[in-house]
């Protein structure tokens, strides 16, 4: 077999995936998505300079897109093969920052709205960081129909999560977080009967996917889901097996 490098800025190999991770230095448990034992597979972490989950959630504006896209390119430049968010929100700048690198760009968890709808024909359930800041250009970015039915549920008034991950502090009960997610989760199986999936838009809840699920029994996506299904087109293996 003979081998070729793929780009002369590439002094090291085998991430296909990277990641575009806030400012922030709360602990990031096994399951979040900054936690790179949360994969099966190596993973290239970027920091996007001077952006707080702040300045993301209630700050945006367009000058944040400039260390956005710096940080995308030093990924490309890096050699992984595509790039992703740790942050729902940075769907605001999906578009641009697929336009500024030559590799595919997925940096929001919204992304899999449209194919979660389609899948099950029912309402979309989301729970997010902070519902107050999740607007109409959230789901433009990510290329949800107006046609989609939502319901959300925000997590910024639960006491755990509002009060420590939100505001960046550096320690939180974990068991009390999980507990937040599922009632949250409870809250959307209780209002709604069309309820056919849920989706965890923060990086931050996916380590609570197993508990959502088994307390609604749904389909449970998150940015889990999404960089494992992304991966697995970047890294296909051969087939072994008996006809």
């Amino acid at each position: 077999m003979i081998y070729k490098s793929r780009l002369k800025s590439q002094n090291w190999a085998g991430e296909t995936i990277g990641i575009l991770v806030l400012d922030c230095d709360y602990p990031f448990v096994p399951g979040n998505v900054a936690n790179a034992s949360t994969f099966d597979f190596p993973v290239r972490y970027a920091l996007v300079e001077g952006v707080s989950v702040e300045r993301l959630l209630h700050q945006a504006d367009p000058s944040l897109l400039e260390p956005f896209i710096a940080a995308a390119r030093k990924l490309q430049a890096e050699g992984v093969k595509a790039i992703t968010g740790a942050c729902g929100f940075m769907a605001l700048y999906q578009k641009e920052i697929a336009k500024a690198v030559d590799i595919p760009v997925f940096v929001s968890s919204l992304l899999q709205i449209p194919f979660m709808h389609m899948i099950t024909g029912k309402r979309v359930g989301i729970i997010v960081a902070d519902s107050t800041s999740l607007t109409a250009a959230h789901f433009a970015g990510s290329n949800v129909s107006k046609d989609i039915p939502l319901a959300i549920s925000g997590l910024e008034n639960a006491d755990v999560f509002g009060g420590s991950l939100l505001k960046n502090k550096n320690e939180f009960d974990d068991d009390a977080v999980c507990r937040e997610v599922v009632e949250a989760a409870q809250k959307l199986y209780a209002e709604y009967d069309d309820l056919g999936a849920i989706l965890l838009e923060c990086s931050d809840i996916p380590p609570y996917a197993h508990a959502v699920q088994a307390a609604t029994g749904l389909p449970v996506f998150d940015f889990i889901t999404m960089i494992n299904y992304v991966h697995e087109t970047l890294a296909r293996k051969p087939y072994t097996g008996v006809v």
